[in-house]
């Protein structure tokens, strides 16, 4: 995690970072604890919106997740890097290993890159 996490900040160096308890408003556990980095605006379908982050590092007793989130296509992750990054699983917006060594590190800062882009572009072009 300490790897990934200055990983991650020599990937965004200056991003607001976000440290998540895992806990609601009413103090109940809904997530494990986590890491966020960036910054983006979440719109939900009722109109509302939220700042939240842009990546998140997450571990958890199966491994460690890394969260990618803002991608409108939600296909993108895994048709472009799951056969790519090594022994991970990815989905729509997370990408799941046991341990650094099990994946490509240069394709792993890849994907987080373009998932910067993707939700930089959308901000921009909602301000």
């Amino acid at each position: 995690m300490e790897a990934l996490h200055h990983r991650f900040l020599q990937i965004m160096p200056a991003c607001k970072l976000w440290f998540l308890d895992g806990k609601n408003r009413g103090n109940k556990t809904v997530s494990n604890p986590n890491i966020g980095y960036g910054s983006y605006i979440i719109k939900y379908a009722d109109g509302t919106s939220r700042e939240f982050y842009q990546i998140g590092l997450s571990a958890n007793t199966t491994g460690i997740s890394v969260y990618i989130l803002g991608i409108e296509d939600k296909t993108y992750l895994a048709k472009t890097y799951a056969n790519k990054i090594g022994k991970a699983t990815v989905t729509g917006y997370c990408i799941r290993f046991k341990a650094l060594k099990d994946i490509n590190p240069d394709i792993l800062k890849t994907s987080i890159l373009y998932g910067v882009e993707a939700t930089n572009k959308k901000d921009d072009l909602t301000k």
